[in-house]
């Protein structure tokens, strides 16, 4: 990295301390570690929709690590259009989490929200992170974590294992060592 490039990324981090963006995610970061209750206010401003799907996902990775739980990455984006929130380890298996964050569950569960649509957008990203390890002999999980923010109370976190799978004809031909648990 040459001096103009270190440079430039010190300017983005100066821009993002004035814009107040970096102090609010080092203090939801906190949060998160802390298990310190929700407030919808950081530094007086109030969280936007991503920030707060940053902080149910930030919850979630701490809660697979406190678990027993290796995460290997967060938000990996795979080049076929798919994306995975939290890829980790439990056990033997290999899995895939998406994590849905809601304030309330006025219009139903969080994991609600992951239709067909959103499956295979998760399984695209699965099958690039597999790519990327050279499709070792593994069995996968596709895991739904739902995370639940109430003003003044601790997140709840509840997660749902093996919620879905690949369809039968989509493992054709890419790889026949992996097993779907």
């Amino acid at each position: 990295m040459t001096w103009q490039q270190r440079l430039e990324a010190l300017r983005g981090l100066r821009d993002r301390w004035r814009e107040g963006r970096l102090q609010r995610d080092l203090i939801l970061r906190w949060r998160a570690w802390m298990d310190h209750p929700y407030d919808p206010v950081v530094r007086g401003y109030r969280l936007k929709p991503e920030d707060i799907g940053r902080y149910g996902e930030w919850i979630a990775a701490r809660w697979l690590g406190r678990r027993g739980r290796s995460v290997l990455a967060t938000n990996f984006k795979g080049i076929h259009q798919g994306e995975v929130d939290i890829v980790c380890r439990h056990g033997r298996v290999l899995t895939f989490v998406e994590v849905k964050t809601r304030t309330s569950t006025l219009y139903g569960r969080p994991a609600d929200a992951v239709d067909a649509e959103k499956q295979r957008y998760i399984q695209r990203g699965a099958i690039d992170w597999m790519r990327q390890l050279g499709f070792p002999n593994a069995r996968l999980r596709f895991d739904i974590a739902e995370v639940v923010l109430s003003v003044g109370q601790r997140p709840f976190f509840h997660i749902i294992e093996d919620a879905f799978s690949f369809p039968e004809g989509n493992l054709v031909g890419r790889s026949s060592n992996w097993t779907v648990q």
